[in-house]
């Protein structure tokens, strides 16, 4: 079997597991559950680019998707965003596992598309962090590999994926990708690992930091979002077995049982021990262990040393990035997914092929309710024809204005949606700026909004009859109740413009200019446009320079053409 038959073998296979996961979500329609907020017809507006100064944890993901739903259907493009996260992580462990045996392969890929930390992240909706986690090992190949010739457009090629998920993808990246290109020994290759994730974190970085608000950090929230035990074995070893997610509502149906969570602690216990003794790739296998153990540090620092985050956090409040720690043990999930795949190649030296088969079938057996839409929990639904309606008067609408959504809460259980908890969709649904509360509460505690529009005008919209005179005064348009109908409305002269089963829309007259609270344009045009030059650069023939000297471009000394990448 040569190389280009396994690697498509391992992509047929994370399709496989795929499809199994999703289930009842490749029906037509969207899968929305908490960050995960697919609309009909999204179209590019300047909250797509983080210029109305909400924190732009949406850029570039937004951006991506609205390219991609001009193309094809917008519910068809969630579903091939969910079935590559499994096809790139089961073909990108595969390939990192230092054997030619397919068997080992697969079970490494199985291992990393299917496992505690997959389905906790995807039931939370975080599929632009998953896309950045599913091309991590290729990260990992590609970092060790910075000083080869080509090395800078492979790597930059590698972190496509995290730079489309946004900050939190490129973040938990670069703690894996630094280590291992300082485990070469070279300073160059972990300058060209910083150039790299640096230019492809502009979108969002200059947004972020420009925004009139200043970026956020409310190191009071690092309890709420700290790594939990889902397990019998704590919050440290529910990490250590990939799990530990801070919602508990997202943990998968019957996981963490005394059982099937021992047997699972002991094959991750073999595979780390398999890693360690047997998986002798010298490019990288120092830089990943190091890796994983950062991570594994960073998604425990919550939990165990609070107070030492929130000092952290206090000194720039761009660490409260670390303060949902289970997400930073994705480099983990590497080293266990390796070394499972180590371990069942050594299986095979042995002539022990039962004990290789069944490494690829062991993590979907001792997780079964990440099958089927996670157990039913992810299925598709179709928006209300109220939606659809008050979407036309909304957008019909030439007087300017922005949108405010009532009840003053961020995320909604709509009947239609089966109760399914998700972040307000109207934002992305409609577009006009859509002002909603974005102070997140758990466990009855609340974290500080962050959008300043929100953080004006949540007095008056808490009450849940915001006076129409003070909104308008604010620069509101409209004002759009989508749960709990005929209990809320604007008080004073409001028209309602629509009253339906599962929507009402009210328009306000005569509004005032919104206050400037967005972000410069220019500054962001040309974070895009960098991005953008870095991205051609990497996709172009070796033969081709441009003057990125940092990245590993370098402008030729004669006529004659390099030597190609190999």
């Amino acid at each position: 079997m040569n190389d280009r038959t396994r690697h498509l073998v391992a992509a047929l296979t994370g399709l496989g597991l795929g499809l199994a996961a999703l289930g009842p979500g490749l029906a037509p329609g969207f899968v929305l559950s908490y960050d995960m907020v697919f609309v009909p017809d999204p179209a590019f507006t300047r909250m797509t680019f983080g210029l109305t100064g909400v924190v732009p944890r949406h850029v570039p993901s937004d951006a991506f998707v609205t390219a991609l739903a001009a193309v094809i259907p917008s519910d068809a493009v969630q579903k091939l965003v969910v079935l590559a996260i499994f096809v790139m992580a089961c073909a990108s462990a595969a390939s990192l596992v230092p054997t030619r045996r397919p068997a080992p392969r697969l079970a490494a890929g199985a291992c990393y598309a299917w496992n505690p930390f997959v389905a906790e992240r995807l039931l939370l909706g975080q599929w632009a962090l998953l896309l950045g986690y599913a091309a991590l090992p290729w990260v990992v190949a590609a970092a060790a590999r910075t000083d080869e010739p080509g090395g800078g457009r492979r790597l930059v090629r590698a972190l496509i994926p995290a730079a489309v998920g946004g900050f939190a993808a490129l973040a938990v990246t670069a703690i894996t990708a630094l280590p291992v290109a300082v485990a070469t020994g070279r300073t160059r290759a972990a300058l060209r690992v910083l150039a790299a994730a640096g230019a492809l974190s502009l979108p969002w970085l200059i947004p972020g930091a420009l925004r009139p608000a200043g970026v956020p950090g409310d190191g009071t929230a690092v309890d709420l979002f700290a790594a939990r035990a889902d397990t019998p074995f704590g919050t440290l070893g529910s990490l250590l077995l990939l799990g530990g997610v801070w919602n508990g509502e997202t943990v998968p149906s019957g996981y963490g049982a005394p059982v099937t969570a021992t047997i699972w602690l002991v094959v991750v216990v073999v595979a780390l021990l398999a890693y360690w003794r047997w998986c002798r790739e010298p490019a990288w296998r120092r830089g990943l262990a190091v890796a994983a153990a950062i991570g594994f540090a960073v998604a425990a620092l919550g939990a165990v040393a609070p107070g030492a985050l929130e000092a952290v956090i206090g000194l720039w409040p761009g660490f409260a990035v670390l303060r949902d720690g289970q997400q930073y043990a994705a480099p983990l999930a590497v080293l266990v997914a390796v070394g499972l795949g180590t371990a069942a190649d050594r299986a095979a030296e042995a002539r022990w092929p039962g004990v290789a088969a069944a490494a690829i079938a062991v993590p979907v057996l001792l997780l079964p309710t990440l099958a089927w839409g996670a157990a039913g929990d992810l299925r598709a639904v179709r928006y209300p024809d109220d939606w659809a309606r008050a979407k036309r008067i909304i957008d019909g609408d030439p007087a300017a204005g922005d949108v405010l959504v009532l009840p003053w809460a961020s995320y909604r259980s709509y009947p239609w949606n089966h109760g399914r908890r998700v972040l307000d969709p109207l934002p992305r649904y409609l577009h006009r700026r859509v002002v909603v509360d974005d102070a997140v509460t758990v466990d009855g505690t609340t974290v500080a909004p962050e959008d300043p529009r929100a953080v004006r005008l949540a007095p008056a919209a808490r009450t849940g009859a915001p006076s129409a005179v003070t909104l308008r005064d604010a620069g509101v348009r409209y004002v759009v109740v989508d749960a709990e109908l005929g209990t809320l409305r604007p008080s004073g002269p409001a028209t309602p413009v629509f009253q339906g089963a599962d929507l009402a829309v009210y328009r306000i007259e005569g509004t005032a200019a919104a206050p400037g609270d967005e972000v410069p344009v220019v500054p962001v045009v040309a974070a895009w446009i960098a991005l953008s030059l870095a991205v051609f650069w990497s996709i172009l023939p070796p033969r081709t320079t441009l003057s990125f000297p940092l990245l590993g471009g370098t402008p030729p000394r004669n006529p004659h053409p390099r030597r190609p990448d190999h």
